[in-house]
């Protein structure tokens, strides 16, 4: 019979402390800043490396394409008024 052998605590942590959950390496994606893999084609745009490689409307239907370019054209605006600077009068109109 073998004599079972005794698991400390730090016998117990150390094995546990390669159990760790590892945050998946994403990159933001140029063009509507979702996250993407590296190396790979955007999938909510379809642009890679600064130019369209997958026309995403092309595979939706007329109400889902209408909601998709609205969504990219709202991304479009921020970034241009963020680049902007606003005076006295505009900041008071929003």
């Amino acid at each position: 019979m073998v004599v079972r052998m005794r698991h400390t605590k730090s016998k117990r942590n150390r094995v546990r402390s390669h159990h760790a959950l590892v945050r998946g390496r994403f990159i933001t994606c140029s063009k509507c800043k979702a996250e993407t893999l590296s190396h790979s084609a955007c999938l909510q745009c379809g642009f890679y490396g600064g130019k369209e490689v997958i026309d995403v409307f092309a595979k939706l239907d007329k109400k889902e394409r209408k909601k998709k370019e609205k969504e990219l054209h709202a991304h479009e605006q921020e970034d241009a008024e963020k680049g902007k600077t606003l005076n006295a009068e505009e900041l008071s109109h929003r």
